[in-house]
């Protein structure tokens, strides 16, 4: 090969090296699927709206004297979309309301009259939910001189001493509870209506503050007692009798019985109350303020576990 014809052949050579050395260029298009997959995923979408998203819930002062609504109601609604209005009440009234459907779910605390509403046919589903306890509260003074006394002792000092004591007198949960505890001590005020005892009339929180002002004994849940007791110049007097017991159902409504009632929310509400999330919110609940908590979660757990 003559010089010219190899100068020609080393430079033919010399662009074929530097054109496969070049970079490669990058892809100015859509990403590839390879490409696609590193994306960082959406926020959670919101629950989607309900046929009918507005619910009634009636339930027992106690629960909203307590604060354990404030916080399980807000959960619920930012879960599952539904509005919720609450009606707090005696128990009795609750379920009066659902008697009537003007309500689509109950959360109440009298079981034997829950079992009666359920026979009737007003309820369709019921589900065990919480307990927490009745405890009795009394000036610091303790006139009937009751302090760590069985229960129905308690109620016998009281009324042989003609110590002056609040009853809620309103049909709730809580009244009809005192009147049990009253029946079994073989005593009867409640008809009787002796000057010592004062019926208000009005929920837990409100017959907490009547007793404080008037130095009166009660009866209260011992949740709503420890929300309110900064405010109370009452003392728990007697607790911890298995007698004391305070239990909490959820209801639905019969939507057979009452074909308007929003039994689909209703339903939602009972489960989500149920679920293990919200167990374990309502186990906590009271923990961080009271350092106990206020109600103790029972869906893992059957009435006869509890005594009913």
């Amino acid at each position: 090969m003559n010089r010219s014809n190899r100068d020609v052949a080393v430079l033919a050579l010399a662009a074929i090296l530097l054109a496969a050395c070049a970079p490669t260029a990058r892809p100015t298009g859509a990403p590839t699927a390879a490409a696609r997959t590193t994306v960082a995923p959406t926020a959670r979408e919101a629950p989607a709206a309900p046929e009918n998203p507005n619910l009634i819930l009636a339930t027992t002062t106690s629960t909203q004297d307590s604060g354990l609504l404030d916080v399980l109601i807000p959960m619920f609604s930012q879960q599952s979309g539904y509005s919720v209005q609450t009606v707090a009440v005696g128990t009795g009234q609750a379920l009066k309301m659902g008697e009537e459907g003007n309500a689509d779910v109950l959360l109440v605390h009298a079981p034997s009259s829950e079992v009666a509403f359920m026979e009737a046919g007003f309820g369709k589903d019921r589900a065990l939910v919480m307990h927490n306890d009745f405890i009795i509260v009394g000036p610091a003074d303790d006139p009937a001189g009751i302090k760590g006394m069985p229960v129905l002792a308690a109620f016998e000092s009281i009324s042989s001493s003609a110590a002056a004591f609040a009853s809620r007198g309103d049909d709730s949960g809580t009244h009809k509870a005192e009147l049990a505890l009253w029946s079994k001590a073989e005593l009867d005020p409640g008809s009787e209506a002796p000057a010592w005892y004062i019926e208000t009339g009005q929920g837990m929180g409100a017959t907490l503050t009547i007793a404080s002002e008037r130095n009166t004994y009660t009866l209260t849940d011992r949740a709503t007692y420890l929300a309110n007791k900064a405010n109370l110049n009452l003392e728990i007097m007697v607790e911890g009798d298995n007698q004391l017991l305070n239990v909490y159902h959820a209801i639905t409504v019969n939507q057979e019985m009452w074909p308007k009632v929003n039994y689909e929310g209703a339903m939602a509400f009972l489960s989500y109350l149920i679920e293990p999330a919200t167990q374990e919110t309502i186990g906590h609940f009271g923990v961080e303020e009271f350092g106990q908590p206020l109600f103790t979660p029972d869906a893992d757990k059957t009435d006869a576990d509890l005594g009913l």
